[in-house]
């Protein structure tokens, strides 16, 4: 397929993607103007809060300026003053996301990687600054160099995401790299990226069946918070979708809480599985999942990213050790017969006669990669969600990233040794008898 017909095809999904999400957002309040408004307000109105919305999903910060009236009626003090709005709907962006994952999929399977990747971000990033642009009123505006370059950020993520999934694009990334890198380091870095990635994942799963668990369990309270508040149908489908972009933040507090940290919802509280400490909270019914005190015995929860990263290094190393038995099987013969002319196999990594320090470097680098990923999905999903002590909303990214870190690479590296030495134990007898002098 031709570059141009591949970065055209690119260009159309990203941009049928952004028409999605702005039509997300668009219906919930389309339903609020003909049915709570009764057309009251002018249309625009409507098509720039719809946008808006899009933005604040991808992260764009949005500062409000309420009216007087509004700002009394909220009865939060400072809201008569201008307050940025920072916190990201993320299922806006996660959706951004998938879409950019499967153009980055077909890019490569096209044989145009590059043009598939150039063509979506370039028209993600255009999107973003003609929604910017065209929202903008003295009541509410985004930030204008964010609106052109996060949308486009999220879109070249989520596309390289799918470019790599390519294992011939891989090869041919790692044949450029330098002759000077040595491909010991290369399978370390690997088996470092699968425990991190894949243990930092484990707890984000773990987060979204706790959250689950909380959401199911408080159904009675949520259902009695939604006819408090009398939102009707319109309403209803408005907050439901609101619910729904939060969700993937709701995963990310759930993960910070299951490590520690917690989270807030407004200044000086504090949501964490040994206590809970809160204050008035927005009003969403969502809000009633909220744990009204701490967890029993809540230290045992991290022994979850503990636990995944053990069983992902144990798997990892003795997957390297088995290829690295296949390896020598396949060279036995090279070996033999080659003796005289000095041939010789280096130790693989993933061998017990490799040093004793793979699995620690492993370990620690597995860490760093999983703070990484729990440390920065936990900043992204907090944010400011209003004026006054709502300034302060979701996780400490940096304590979210530090408990990660350390946990999982003592997991890691624990899973790592253990693995090396059953791996000596069961090769031992094998070395022992090849030792011994043949007598016949």
């Amino acid at each position: 397929m031709r570059r141009t017909t591949v970065a055209l095809l690119a260009a159309l999904e990203a941009l049928v993607s952004a028409l999605v999400g702005y039509g997300i957002a668009l219906v919930p309040l389309m339903l609020l103007w003909g049915m709570h408004f009764q057309l009251g307000l002018g249309l625009d109105v409507v098509f720039r809060a719809a946008a808006d919305v899009w933005l604040l999903g991808h992260g764009v910060d949005l500062t409000v300026q309420l009216d007087a009236v509004t700002a009394a009626r909220t009865g939060v003090p400072g809201a008569e003053a201008a307050f940025p709005i920072t916190i990201a709907l993320l299922g806006f962006a996660l959706l951004t996301l998938l879409v950019a994952r499967r153009i980055g999929r077909r890019a490569v399977a096209a044989g145009a990687p590059v043009a598939g990747l150039v063509a979506a971000v370039v028209v993600s990033g255009a999107v973003g600054l003609v929604a910017t642009l065209a929202a903008r009123h003295p009541a509410a505006h985004a930030s204008l160099w964010q609106g052109a370059l996060l949308p486009a950020a999220i879109t070249a993520a989520g596309v390289l995401i799918g470019l790599l999934s390519s294992e011939e694009l891989r090869d041919r990334l790692l044949d450029r790299l330098p002759a000077t890198v040595p491909d010991e380091w290369l399978e370390l870095a690997g088996r470092a990226w699968r425990v991190g990635v894949g243990s930092a994942f484990a707890v984000l799963t773990v987060a979204g069946l706790v959250v689950a668990w909380a959401i199911v369990s408080s159904y009675a309270t949520i259902t009695g918070l939604h006819q408090v508040l009398g939102a009707g149908f319109d309403g209803g489908v408005a907050i439901f979708v609101a619910e729904l972009a939060l969700l993937p933040n709701l995963v990310l507090w759930g993960a910070s809480w299951l490590l520690g940290p917690g989270f807030a919802i407004g200044t000086g509280t504090q949501v964490t599985p040994a206590g809970t400490l809160l204050g008035p909270v927005p009003g969403l019914p969502i809000a009633g999942a909220l744990p009204s005190d701490g967890a029993p015995m809540s230290a045992l929860w991290l022994l979850v990213p503990v636990l995944a990263a053990f069983v992902g290094a144990y798997l990892v190393t003795r997957l390297a050790r088995q290829g690295a038995d296949a390896s020598a099987a396949l060279g036995a013969v090279r070996d033999a017969s080659s003796a005289e002319d000095g041939w010789h196999l280096e130790p693989d990594p993933g061998s017990a006669s490799a040093p004793w320090w793979h699995p620690l470097v492993v370990g620690l680098a597995a860490g760093v990669l999983a703070g990484l990923v729990l440390g920065l999905g936990a900043w992204w999903s907090g944010g400011a969600i209003g004026p006054g002590r709502l300034a302060d909303t979701g996780p400490n990214g940096w304590a979210v990233a530090g408990v990660a870190a350390l946990t999982v690479a003592v997991g890691a590296v624990v899973g790592g040794f253990t693995a090396r030495a059953r791996t000596a134990r069961r090769a031992s007898p094998t070395e022992s008898a090849a030792a011994e002098p043949d007598t016949l």
